[in-house]
């Protein structure tokens, strides 16, 4: 007898929730969310060979990975799917959500999705790190204004570093001065830091060989290959190029009823490919 496990996972607890084929309820409970402590409540209540089921979340991948390595099998659900099916609860609470993934586990009505690798989270990680300059140029903005109200003139230093001429600037105002040069001091630690980002990026980039050989493409930089490796990971993932497209959110939204058939623009909503 097959037994189908429900993880209904929060940042403390996860609600786990046992059926078999028969839809008998086996048992259902929680435990820490802790691949340990899964794994410790799935063999101590199923058979060996129970099919676990698990909603995409910002703690999937960690405990995905962690409990196939340690020889459970553990099928990711695509959260949008899932949520279609258990809407139709009357009563939300984490241990019916729970019952519910077993039961769409049992019944076979869902599209498990690939799961990324940590390396490929470490990269998309460290894209997302990497300050953007809109942030350091929210820092500067408001020098021409606080310079401008208190009337400082500007000192000719054609050439010179931003910094240096803003410092040339407060020489003598002692009066905006403090209010200045704080702002200065960390629009200076964040480009240290921009600069830093982007020297983790170029080593990544050339470390892996298929952004080595992406980056020939005109036009593409280290951030757009290191994004678009990251985002594909496994291209034997797709059946066909145009996949790639309606993966990445670059298809137009669709409206038909009828004799009606409209396009949209683009919608920027990725299609979760199923797991090979």
């Amino acid at each position: 007898m097959t037994h189908y496990v429900g993880l209904d996972v929060s940042q403390k607890l996860t609600a786990v929730c046992i059926v078999d084929d028969t839809d008998r309820r086996v048992w259902r409970g929680q435990c820490t969310s802790d691949p340990e402590q899964i794994e410790r409540v799935v063999r101590r209540h199923a058979e060996d060979g129970a099919r676990i089921g698990i909603e995409t979340g910002p703690m999937t991948p960690w405990l995905v990975h962690e409990l196939r390595s340690r020889g459970l099998d553990v099928t990711c659900l695509d959260a949008r799917h899932a949520r279609a099916a258990l809407k139709m609860q009357i009563n939300k609470t984490d241990q019916n959500d729970a019952e519910g993934l077993a039961q769409i586990m049992r019944t076979g009505w869902y599209r498990s999705v690939h799961v990324k690798s940590f390396d490929s989270h470490r990269a998309r990680a460290l894209l997302g790190a990497r300050p953007a300059g809109r942030y350091d140029n929210a820092i500067v903005e408001p020098y021409p204004w606080v310079l401008k109200t208190f009337s400082s003139c500007r000192v000719p230093m054609r050439g010179a570093p931003f910094d240096r001429r803003v410092e040339a600037m407060l020489a003598d105002r002692d009066d905006i001065a403090p209010i200045i040069q704080p702002m200065l001091v960390a629009w200076r630690q964040l480009r240290q830091q921009i600069v830093t980002f982007h020297k983790a990026v170029r080593r990544l980039v050339k470390s892996r060989p298929a952004c080595r050989h992406l980056i020939g493409v005109p036009g593409i930089g280290v951030l757009s290959v290191l994004a678009y490796v990251s985002m594909i990971e496994d291209p034997a993932r797709f059946g066909r190029s145009r996949s790639v497209g309606a993966h990445l959110g670059l298809t137009p939204k669709q409206y038909q009823l009828g004799e009606i058939d409209r396009s949209g623009r683009i919608s920027n909503a990725a299609i979760r490919l199923p797991a090979r």
